[in-house]
């Protein structure tokens, strides 16, 4: 008897554990206040961020830009994908964590505990703005997903794809009033190292995001 009670706690326990490393995103909105036009004409790189936390609405957006679902019947995301095989897998890190975007359930999974952004910032040969920055969002690649099919044109589509999503995150980011600067210079053993990505998670861009620090 006392070995069923123990095993029933167990599972609550371990329901709650995994509730609390699931965060569910608000459902993204496909009309905003800006034009396409506006803000490809207003993007620019910044390197100098507030510290003002994101709320989840604009994470949200920020993620479904990159590679949220734009058709349900199909499963096709926001950025186009060659054999739609979609071989990008996307992270973001926060003060609370490094997180693993589930485009299919528009969730974010924790993976790892505790803030990130300074280690990140130092793989990135001392780029500290990223460790101000709010949310850095961490754009990866698993190859082999398209090499099944395209071979050794493979590399080309999916850095082609890469370079979609982070258009994407730029422009999504002008639209909510944020700042944003793609990044690729790092050294790619240490942030796999940092972010603890499985071994064929080849990490492409890093994209700090966040209001604008005028420093005027």
């Amino acid at each position: 008897m006392l070995r069923g009670w123990y095993l029933f706690i167990a599972v609550i326990l371990l329901c709650n554990v995994a509730a609390a490393e699931t965060i569910e995103l608000p459902n993204p909105k496909t009309k905003g206040t800006i034009s396409v036009e506006e803000a490809i004409q207003k993007r620019r790189s910044s390197r100098a961020f507030l510290t003002t936390a994101l709320t989840k609405d604009q994470i949200s957006q920020l993620l479904w830009a990159c590679q949220g679902i734009t058709d349900q019947d199909w499963k096709l995301r926001a950025a186009p994908s060659a054999g739609a095989l979609y071989p990008l897998e996307i992270y973001l890190a926060n003060k609370d964590g490094v997180f693993h975007y589930l485009p299919m359930e528009n969730k974010l999974n924790l993976i790892i505990k505790g803030d990130k952004r300074p280690n990140i910032s130092r793989g990135a040969l001392t780029q500290t703005f990223i460790e101000d920055a709010p949310i850095s969002i961490i754009i990866t690649a698993v190859y082999r997903r398209t090499q099944s099919k395209f071979g050794i044109r493979s590399e080309r589509y999916v850095d082609f794809e890469a370079g979609h999503a982070a258009q994407n995150i730029l422009l999504e980011a002008q639209a909510l009033g944020l700042s944003a600067v793609p990044i690729g210079s790092f050294w790619d053993d240490v942030i796999s190292s940092i972010l603890e990505l499985p071994p064929d998670h080849d990490p492409l861009y890093i994209i700090p995001i966040g209001y604008e620090k005028n420093e005027g």
